[in-house]
Formats: structure tokens, C-alpha cells, sequence
């Protein structure tokens, strides 16, 4: 299972607090982190060989 990168978590972490107050950085990074993390695992790709 690959893992996403610290980029694409970045990125995601701006899109969900774009407009938002700051001082919960890690809080979105760590949301980010897990929806990246969720997406793959519902990766139509995936299958019992490659889990």
C-alpha cells in the first residue's frame, strides 16, 4: 500500500482550511493524512494481491 506524500498531504491540508482561522494546523494536516490514507484503500486498483 503506498502511503501519500508529505506534498499531496500538504495539499490537501490547505484545500480543507483555505478561509479558516489559523492554530489548527495539525489538526488538518492529520485530517488530510487520513482522507488521502482512506482514498487509497478504496482505490478500485487495489486488490487482494497488492493489500
Amino acid at each position: 500500500m503506498t502511503q501519500p506524500t508529505e506534498r499531496e498531504i500538504m495539499n490537501r491540508a490547505y484545500e480543507i482550511c483555505n478561509g479558516r482561522p489559523e492554530g489548527k494546523e495539525d489538526e488538518f494536516w492529520q485530517l488530510a493524512e487520513q482522507e488521502l490514507r482512506n482514498e487509497d484503500k478504496s482505490s478500485p486498483v487495489r486488490t487482494p494481491d497488492n493489500l
